[in-house]
């Protein structure tokens, strides 16, 4: 196991609030892609920020 470095966690941990069916919906998709729900929230919030026209960017 010479191999091994550790490495930071980069992510932070939050606690969202969401409605049961989005819930469900998101699980599916994510399933289907073979992803976990994390992962699946996180492109799906890269992808919308990138495709936000707020003017300048903050």
């Amino acid at each position: 196991m010479s191999d091994f470095i550790p490495k930071g966690y980069t992510k932070q941990q939050i606690t969202i609030r969401i409605d049961e069916q989005k819930l469900e919906k998101i699980d599916r998709i994510a399933a289907k892609f073979n992803l976990s729900r994390s992962a699946f929230v996180n492109q799906c919030i890269d992808y919308a920020l990138s495709m936000m026209e707020i003017g300048k960017e903050s």
